[in-house]
């Protein structure tokens, strides 16, 4: 009996919880204790790849395919990578808000003392 089980790497087109969709190789990575889906989508013309990875209670259904068929579905779908934080834009948005006369500012403090918590 072969007590070592076969690596998991298909193309696949993902179908999650929430009516999207996700195409790309599916792999198995263990984060942080758990096992999660792992799709790298490939490169698109309007998209770099990039590596998403999810929890099994988020996958409705995972339906293999050909690299050329996931490929093509990646290229329909448009999904795009998360963007990374930029500070630059954070700085000329803060001042835009100075220069038209808004708060920069978000006040904390509250001063009305008839909420319980």
């Amino acid at each position: 009996m072969n007590t070592q089980q076969d690596k998991f790497e298909l193309w696949c087109i993902v179908e999650l919880f929430g009516h999207s969709k996700i195409a790309g190789l599916c792999t198995e990575q263990n984060i942080a204790g758990t096992n999660m889906l792992r799709v790298d989508v490939p490169d698109t013309a309007s998209n770099p790849p990039f590596s998403r990875f999810f929890n099994h209670a988020a996958i409705y259904a995972i339906n293999p395919v050909t690299e050329e068929v996931a490929r093509f579905v990646a290229e329909k779908l448009n999904n795009k990578p998360i963007d990374s934080w930029d500070i630059r834009q954070f700085t000329e948005k803060q001042l835009q808000l100075k220069v038209a006369n808004q708060p920069t500012e978000v006040d904390y403090e509250d001063d009305d003392d008839d909420h319980p918590y």
